[in-house]
């Protein structure tokens, strides 16, 4: 997000709309946040689990699902998580718990590929080439690809983020319910340092490289969908 506060870093670049990216990272954030949860929680239910429903998490209010330290971390670095109040004794089939940890990547995944299929779909709509009597013109046509791109880049870095094998992530859930081994060594003295080591690491070297990956992915995927069914395009 670059130096300083991460909007008013975003509303001085000038290589941007700065409010259109704000805007657009804050509606993503905050939707994909509610929505990995909630998939966490309707999974949950589903197999057996009213916790969700009885502590009032299922709910579309995102100050329920990120609470008040969320919301502060998102106002001043543009990041934030949510919670999900799940007991694992309630759950019914083996693996529930993994299935339940599961599902919040998945919205992602599935958020994603909303975003991405959007985007692909829209660029060619903007510019006459899906619907020749058609055209969509500056600022809009610029500022929803911005927004499409930045839900597709957002949601492949937190069901990525999501999937590390370290708890209290969902991929660290997933290993520890398949994996009793693991889950032994996760919630011993030396396995919680070794699950803080890797966050702390992830943080410091890998945060920037997975979004640079997400976007480079995006940009490859569109790039050769248009290519391929429009050819014509200029972009």
């Amino acid at each position: 997000m670059g130096g300083g506060w991460w909007i008013t870093s975003l509303l001085n670049n000038p290589d941007i709309n700065g409010q259109v990216w704000v805007v657009s990272w804050t509606v993503w954030v905050v939707l994909s946040i509610c929505l990995h949860e909630l998939a966490h929680g309707w999974t949950a239910i589903k197999l057996g689990d009213d916790t969700p429903r009885i502590t009032g998490h299922m709910t579309w209010n995102p100050l329920v699902h990120m609470g008040p330290y969320s919301l502060l971390m998102f106002v001043f670095i543009g990041i934030a998580w949510g919670m999900m109040p799940v007991n694992p004794s309630k759950l019914h089939g083996r693996y529930a718990d993994a299935i339940v940890s599961l599902a919040g990547p998945l919205m992602n995944l599935a958020l994603a590929t909303i975003a991405l299929v959007g985007l692909m779909f829209w660029v060619p709509l903007c510019e006459g080439q899906l619907i020749s009597s058609v055209t969509i013109a500056d600022p809009l046509a610029t500022n929803m690809k911005t927004f499409l791109h930045l839900g597709a880049m957002l949601n492949i870095v937190l069901m990525l983020f999501n999937l590390l094998p370290v708890p209290p992530l969902d991929g660290g859930r997933i290993l520890m319910d398949v994996m009793p081994s693991y889950r032994r060594m996760m919630l011993s003295e030396n396995g919680r340092w070794i699950g803080l080591g890797v966050l702390i690491i992830f943080f410091i070297f890998g945060g920037l490289i997975i979004f640079d990956w997400a976007r480079i992915s995006i940009e490859a995927i569109t790039d050769i969908f248009w290519a391929i069914f429009f050819p014509n395009m200029d972009t």
